[in-house]
């Protein structure tokens, strides 16, 4: 048995690697209608922007964050990553979203047919392939909703069951060389390619970074963390990602993965009705806010 997490608990973010943060802001704010919910930076490099966009409150299971490294040469899919990315809209207003995308200048291939939905593939600006995929259920909403990913694995069955021991990811079905595995009660589905692949993902801008998996609380953490080391893995300890706790580990398949905690959330830093407004900066960097300002890209086009 895998750790008893709540079960609708599936992706908290999806963090990927761009090479221009104003066209970040205008590709995901404009043509794909998200909301900037957080201005912040790498904790880890400073002197780069982090991006989180999602729904207005920024909850959890909504969010794609990004890393912006200016001039980044585009990177090339490989094992140890995600193919692409799926995001959903309510099945009838596929039609109108790809008069959108042609309005928007962006080129687009179908919609086609997978696991009987209606998906369109087309790419971010920096070469991330994403799938905007036509879902019954979903009610009328003006942004799309994160579904998941399509995964490349060095080790497939190894892969799958992590997912399925720590997540409770079930198998839903096997189409065009790819299994699918669904996220009960998240609405969320991973696709992983049948066939695991040693030609190893070239980092760069266009590929994702992680893919980060809610976690109710610490506790929750902690538990999911001590799995890990039981498992033979070699999780990080608990870090404080201000809005988040979290803990990463390279799956056996070569993906990095995150586990990230609900709370404390996004309105920490600033009232709920002004997320993503101003630049934030957690308590150990704000004495440097001077110099970090003026070391970060411009967030406006120049001139």
């Amino acid at each position: 048995m895998g750790v008893n997490m709540e079960r609708g608990f599936g992706l908290h973010h999806v963090t990927m690697l761009a090479s221009d943060p104003v066209e970040t802001l205008r590709f995901y704010g404009e043509v794909m209608r998200l909301h900037l919910v957080k201005r912040t930076v790498n904790f880890d490099a400073p002197d780069i922007h982090h991006l989180y966009f999602g729904d207005r409150e920024g909850r959890p299971g909504t969010l794609l964050t990004f890393f912006p490294f200016t001039d980044a040469a585009r990177g090339h899919v490989g094992g140890g990553a995600a193919a692409a990315l799926s995001l959903a809209i309510p099945a009838g207003e596929m039609e109108a979203w790809i008069l959108h995308l042609a309005e928007q200048g962006v080129d687009t291939l179908g919609p086609m047919e997978r696991f009987g939905e209606q998906v369109l593939r087309f790419e971010d600006p920096f070469g991330l392939a994403l799938d905007l995929i036509g879902r019954e259920g979903i009610g009328a909403t003006a942004l799309p909703i994160l579904a998941g990913a399509t995964l490349l694995s060095q080790a497939p069955a190894a892969t799958e069951a992590l997912l399925v021991r720590l997540i409770g990811c079930e198998p839903a079905g096997e189409e065009r060389g790819l299994r699918r595995l669904v996220i009960p009660g998240s609405g969320q589905s991973l696709d992983l390619a049948r066939e695991g692949t040693t030609l190893p993902v070239e980092t760069g801008a266009g590929i994702v970074h992680h893919l980060a998996f809610r976690v109710p609380d610490e506790a929750g953490l902690g538990a999911i963390r001590a799995e890990l080391v039981a498992l033979g893995l070699d999780p990080t300890p608990v870090l404080d990602r201000r809005y988040f706790r979290s803990v990463y580990v390279r799956e056996p398949g070569g993906i990095l993965f995150e586990f990230a905690t609900d709370p404390p959330g996004f309105a920490v830093d600033e009232p709920p009705d002004r997320l993503g407004t101003s630049l934030q900066l957690p308590p150990e960097l704000e004495p440097q806010r001077a110099a970090i300002e003026r070391r970060l890209a411009p967030l406006t086009p120049a001139g």
